[in-house]
C-alpha cells in the first residue's frame, strides 16, 4: 500500500471510531478535542476524514499482489 492508502485508512479510522462514540455514548471527539462541530479545525478534520472516505472506495478496486515469501 502506498504512503496515501495508509494516511486515508488512518482518517477513515479515526472517523470510524468518531461515528462509534456519537452512536454509543453521544459525545463527539474530534469537536470536542479542536472546539466545537462548527470550529475552523473541526471542519478541516471532518473534511478530510470525508476525503479519505472517498479515496479508500479505490482500495477495494487495487489489484491485489501476494506478498512474496522468502523461503530459504
Amino acid at each position: 500500500m502506498s504512503t496515501i492508502d495508509n494516511v486515508s485508512l488512518a482518517l477513515v479510522i479515526v472517523g470510524a471510531l468518531n461515528w462509534g462514540s456519537i452512536g454509543l455514548f453521544g459525545f463527539d471527539f474530534v469537536a470536542a478535542l479542536f472546539g466545537g462541530q462548527m470550529s475552523v479545525l473541526s471542519r478541516i478534520i471532518f473534511s478530510l476524514v470525508g476525503v479519505a472516505g472517498l479515496w479508500s472506495i479505490t482500495l477495494l478496486f487495487k489489484e491485489k499482489v501476494p506478498a512474496h515469501h522468502d523461503h530459504r
